[in-house]
């Protein structure tokens, strides 16, 4: 048989053409991401590659509420009292051990121990102990699971997001919404399986990039859709003016049978998505005005989130938000709130962030814990990596800036199959070093996906010759934090 270099083919003419039998059969898998006997393996619809989950899951929707920026775990979650007692004074090299530091504090001649200028204090049944930055958290810590000891290779902002996010540092891989998608479809037809939403605390922070919630090499009907403030949620909905209804059912038609040519000619699965994508936005121009409309949630709803719940474009507003959208079965969604990045004026800074955040993401759990949900619903809070216990710059008592710290930092989970009202994991004296139970990015997404009911070894796409999944080739489960 002779080929052009450019001329395409599908796998029935594969098949028939080269009349090799089982060899062809084997041969055939590597033409493009589709299962053996012809089942695609990507979805063209609803249904996600997975035929049976691979345990019986926990949870069956995610609420992310990414922090970019870096919180301080030493003003929020780890308390130190160490560093109160020695401050001022220079950490200890045997502590910090040869760690590489930014270019921001590197060339200091002095690292002076900044202990928190907040109190902390122990809360609820489990003892939690919790910053008086965050009073609503603390009203609910029976709820959560804190893990302080999280750890990243990553040390500057955009890798470090980028890595939490995408399982690599470097750029062009699926987002962790993105891998759900793809591996367990939609349990709503007129919603996106994977939903963004973006929130600043202050002004200033690090830059945020759709490829944050984008599909990478998986078919883009898996990428995230940003959902916006105003009066158009979602870009590119909306009929131009003039067109009605009707005639825009029939333009999606007869471009489906176009595509279904295109598609005959060269398999391509892309082709497929396209058409999925445009039928979403055909069928979500009726279901976003209606989810995205607050307006007619009680005043004990605003109450219980705060007052910015009211403001759209919030943090507060985006957790209610997430809410009546998971109710709608959304399965994953995310939330950014940008402002974290404090190397100077910390305790300052730090007071806006905690306020913007703390009510709503308590209230979060709580509206979910009310209405029945919470117990399926996975809800997690943190951000790419922690501070140092130094100060970044001049220390007084009243003031410091801390750098990034990626050796070890604290994040929260709730609901979902995560065990109620515990701390896991645990960093030295000095809030510098891990001591115990240390959990790496990657088996914080091992035990994500486990709790969805996946192996995270077995959800792979195959790319450019090799099999890549979201924990590339490590991660595992962290067991002692599941219900």
């Amino acid at each position: 048989m002779k080929l052009l270099h450019n001329q395409h083919i599908d796998r029935r003419d594969f098949l028939t053409k080269t009349s090799l039998g089982l060899g062809s059969v084997a041969l055939s898998s590597l033409l493009g991401p589709t299962k053996l006997f012809g089942k695609p393996a990507l979805p063209v619809g609803d249904g996600g590659t997975i035929d049976h989950l691979h345990f019986a899951p926990k949870a069956k929707r995610v609420i992310y509420l990414f922090q970019s920026g870096g919180p301080s775990q030493l003003e929020t979650f780890d308390y130190k009292p160490t560093l109160q007692k020695q401050f001022g004074e220079e950490l200890p090299e045997s502590v910090r051990g040869g760690q590489r530091l930014t270019g921001m504090t590197a060339g200091q001649k002095s690292f002076p121990l900044a202990g928190s200028v907040f109190d902390f204090a122990q809360h609820g049944n489990s003892g939690a102990w919790v910053s008086e930055l965050m009073p609503h958290t603390a009203k609910i810590v029976d709820e959560l699971c804190f893990i302080k000891s999280m750890h990243t290779e990553a040390i500057n902002h955009d890798p470090a997001i980028t890595f939490f996010q995408t399982g690599s540092q470097q750029n062009g891989r699926p987002s962790i919404g993105s891998w759900i998608s793809y591996g367990l479809g939609s349990d709503n037809e007129n919603l996106p399986a994977f939903c963004v939403l973006l929130s600043r605390g202050k002004e200033g922070g690090q830059p945020l990039y759709a490829k944050l919630w984008g599909s990478g090499f998986l078919p883009s009907l898996h990428q995230g859709v940003q959902f916006r403030s105003g009066k158009d949620p979602v870009l590119y909905l909306n009929d131009p003016p003039g067109m009605k209804k009707s005639s825009r059912r029939r333009m999606l038609d007869y471009l489906k049978e176009l595509h279904d040519i295109q598609y005959e000619k060269v398999a391509d699965p892309e082709i497929n998505s396209r058409i999925a994508q445009y039928e979403m936005a055909y069928r979500m121009q009726a279901s976003v005005p209606d989810t995205m409309d607050i307006s007619r949630e009680p005043d004990y709803i605003y109450d219980m989130y705060g007052e910015q719940s009211r403001q759209p474009g919030t943090f507060a507003a985006n957790c209610l938000l997430a809410r009546r959208l998971i109710e709608k079965d959304v399965k994953f969604v995310q939330l950014y709130h940008q402002g974290w990045d404090q190397h100077g004026n910390l305790p300052n800074d730090i007071q806006k962030m905690t306020k913007s955040v703390d009510q709503p993401s308590a209230a979060l759990v709580m509206d979910l814990k009310q209405r029945g949900l919470l117990d399926d619903t996975l809800v997690i809070w943190g951000g790419e990596f922690g501070r140092t216990n130094y100060s970044q710059g001049k220390l007084t008592k009243e003031n410091y800036g801390r750098d990034h710290h990626p050796r070890c930092f604290s994040i929260w989970m709730a609901g979902g199959g995560i065990k109620k009202g515990i701390s896991y994991g645990e960093t030295c004296e000095f809030g510098y070093n891990i001591v115990k139970n240390p959990v790496h990015v990657h088996d914080f997404q091992a035990t994500l996906m486990h709790l969805l009911g996946v192996d995270h070894e077995r959800l792979t796409f195959k790319h450019q010759g090799r099999r890549f999944r979201l924990t590339d080739v490590h991660g595992h489960v962290v067991k002692d934090i599941l219900a």
